[in-house]
């Protein structure tokens, strides 16, 4: 029976070692009967056919797959022939993005948001594919205003997107807010918290710096005072995690997507304490 509440993500492996990784953290979690396994899309495409292979083993093991298709720097034609390959493959849903501009590509190609990827999608494939988008609880980092990222959250969901996965955070009362200025607009379509587990300290201040997901002053210091004490930061942030999905849930969040980094343990943990395997 799978968990209908849980999802983890994957990046493709660019290794013969990081394949092994994947494939005994993807056995591991597999456990859980997870709803899906999704899995990025490098920008511009550049891990096309890795992502592709990664789904298609996540498939034949007897899992869902949901491959990211990012639109920035692509045309249409190299998206309707991926939609056709994953249509092909028996792929049945796909995290929707507008994706980076790939470095020393000057324009952003025949698509310039994610809400015009989903359009395409829909155009081209109806109901086939079940679409996820992004959500951002702290604002989208190139975004003008909170209400501008707003709308364009709505705009996704507007042209036919059936569920949203949020950016990591560790503030739950700003995924609290989302929620509730996306209903005040109408939006009632089901928006899934993004967790990231605390592996390592410095890994983490660099994907939040870039990403714009906030850190709070206090994690920061406490995570800094504990120096190269790894396994102390670990403790800490596992039992901070576990408070933020605890007071989610609680408060009506419809599920938990994991940003695995390819790892498995750290999760496990997470998912045992909040009891969710009983």
């Amino acid at each position: 029976m799978r968990n209908s509440h849980i999802s983890f993500e994957f990046f493709p492996p660019q290794t013969h070692e990081g394949v092994e990784k994947l494939t005994n953290a993807r056995r591991q979690l597999a456990a859980l009967n997870p709803e899906f396994f999704s899995v990025t899309f490098g920008a511009g495409g550049s891990t096309r056919d890795r992502t592709l292979e990664t789904v298609t083993q996540i498939k034949a093991e007897g899992f869902e797959a949901a491959p990211h298709l990012s639109c920035v720097g692509s045309t249409r034609e190299n998206i309707r022939a991926i939609l056709n390959t994953y249509r092909d493959a028996g792929i049945r849903r796909i995290v929707a993005l507008r994706g980076d501009l790939p470095s020393g590509m000057a324009t952003a190609g025949e698509f310039q948001y994610a809400n015009e990827l989903v359009e395409f999608i829909r155009n081209e494939t109806g109901e086939h594919f079940h679409l996820e988008v992004a959500a951002y609880p702290e604002i989208h980092p190139q975004a003008r205003s909170a209400r501008d990222d707003l709308l364009n959250f709505k705009r996704k969901i507007d042209a036919g997107a059936n569920s949203a996965i949020t950016q990591y955070f560790y503030n739950a009362d700003s995924y609290f807010h989302f929620v509730d200025e996306c209903q005040k607009l109408g939006i009632t379509s089901p928006i899934v918290p993004g967790i990231m587990p605390i592996v390592r300290y410095s890994q983490l201040a660099r994907f939040s710096d870039t990403c714009g997901a906030e850190i709070p002053r206090w994690m920061r210091k406490t995570m800094e005072g504990y120096g190269d004490d790894n396994e102390s930061i670990q403790a800490f942030g596992r039992e901070l995690v576990v408070k933020l999905c605890e007071k989610l849930l609680k408060g009506g969040a419809p599920g938990l997507h994991f940003y695995t980094l390819n790892q498995a343990l750290p999760c496990i943990a997470i998912y045992q304490q909040l009891g969710l395997s009983k």
